[in-house]
Order: structure tokens, then C-alpha cells, then sequence
């Protein structure tokens, strides 16, 4: 077993990763079951205090809390329900591929309305934007072999992003000399799309779908 010091370094150095905007904190903290609710973006906007890393370290080394590891009680935490629901997929992020992440961040906020989440790194390698509940992760390659093959293939999307009032925000892209890679267009299988590229050429599907009308029981005879 570590020695309490060892704990005590590890709970400076996630006050430390909280302080530097690390994203990774996020996932140390929905260990305590009171943050699981919250996002990386709202983890690095809440407060850091010692104490709160201590639980932390606590927790990710089996203990039910800091006191607990301090004793050095083995008093390990159990688990206070199991649950037999099966699993949910809650979401999915998108990991485009850009050359330069800070500047490809910057696209994306003023010309898509995005916000900058995080960047992390110096230069950075990795970030975050988003705008309401929809965000894309951008990481840092040196060649972007992803976007290469969209152009010739033609029509390949890297990410589709579903929009509420599609015609609105198209007339806002097109105000902003945004680069359309596809106008907005009445989809054979009934979405209202159209097509950004960002500098890197990765596109993005911005869509509304139509969901059929619910079928009344005259229609179903």
C-alpha cells in the first residue's frame, strides 16, 4: 500500500490539473457519486479545494473516504446498490483531426458560434468546443489523412451534428462567409441538410430530420 504521502501528492496534483484546465479531472470527479451528473466544461468550473482531492484519491484507491485511507482501516468501499438495469449510451463525441488545434478552436468559435471548452497543452494538442448540447473534440495530427480522403471520395462526413431550425442557422453560416461544402437540401430520406468545412476540410452534417407522423389506427387498416 502507498504511503499516506504518496495520497497526498497524488490529491496536489489534481488540484494542479484543475488549476492548468486539464479535462481529465472531469473523470476523477464522477468517481464520487455526487458529481457523476456533471461535464468536463462544468468540472474545470467549479472550485478545487484540497479536501475535495483527498475524497477523490480516496475513492480511486478503494477507500470510503479520507479519513478512511488516513487510518490505513482497509475499510473498502461497497458498492451501496447493484444495479441490474442494463447499459445506456448516453452520447457520443466526435474526434476531428487538425493541424493546428488553437486555430481550428478559433474557427469554430467565430465562425460557428462554438464555445471554447479547453485546450489542452503548450502548444496545445487537444481541445474542446461546443455549442448547446452538441461538442466536438479536436486533436492534433500532423497529417489529416481523414480529410484528404473526403475530397475524393466526395460527400464524406466526419460528424453530424442535429440541429432544431436548420434554415436559421444555415442563413447564420452563409451571413458568415462560412465555406458550405453542401447547401442546404431536402435529403431523399427526408432531412433538411447542409454541409460545413472547417480549414482542416473535415465536414460537418448540420441536419433536421422529419420523423414520420404517427400512423392512426384508420391509417393502419
Amino acid at each position: 500500500m502507498p504511503s499516506i504521502e504518496t495520497y497526498r501528492k497524488q490529491a496536489k496534483l489534481l488540484v494542479r490539473w484543475h488549476r492548468e484546465r486539464n479535462y481529465s479531472i472531469g473523470e476523477k470527479l464522477r468517481l464520487l457519486e455526487r458529481y457523476r451528473h456533471l461535464t468536463d466544461v462544468e468540472v474545470l468550473e467549479m472550485a478545487m479545494p484540497l479536501t475535495l482531492a483527498q475524497e477523490i484519491v480516496a475513492v480511486e484507491a478503494g477507500f470510503r473516504d479520507w479519513a478512511a485511507l488516513k487510518a490505513g482501516t482497509g475499510d473498502l468501499m461497497q458498492p451501496s446498490r447493484v444495479d441490474t438495469s442494463g447499459p445506456t449510451l448516453v452520447g457520443a463525441v466526435p474526434i476531428l483531426f487538425v493541424r493546428d488545434v488553437e486555430a481550428a478552436a478559433v474557427f469554430y468559435e467565430v465562425k460557428l458560434g462554438f464555445h471554447i471548452d479547453f485546450l489542452h497543452g503548450k502548444p496545445p494538442f487537444y481541445g474542446s468546443v461546443s455549442r448547446d448540447r452538441a461538442c466536438l473534440h479536436l486533436r492534433f495530427v500532423h497529417q489529416t489523412n481523414f480529410a484528404e480522403l473526403a475530397a475524393r471520395e466526395g460527400s464524406l462526413i466526419l460528424a453530424t451534428i442535429q440541429v432544431a431550425n436548420v434554415k436559421a442557422l444555415f442563413q447564420e453560416y452563409k451571413a458568415r462567409s462560412v465555406d458550405l461544402a453542401q447547401r442546404l437540401v431536402r435529403q431523399a430520406w427526408g432531412g433538411l441538410e447542409f454541409h460545413v468545412r472547417d480549414p482542416d476540410g473535415n465536414v460537418i452534417s448540420f441536419v433536421q430530420y422529419r420523423w414520420p407522423a404517427p400512423q392512426t389506427e384508420e391509417g393502419r387498416k
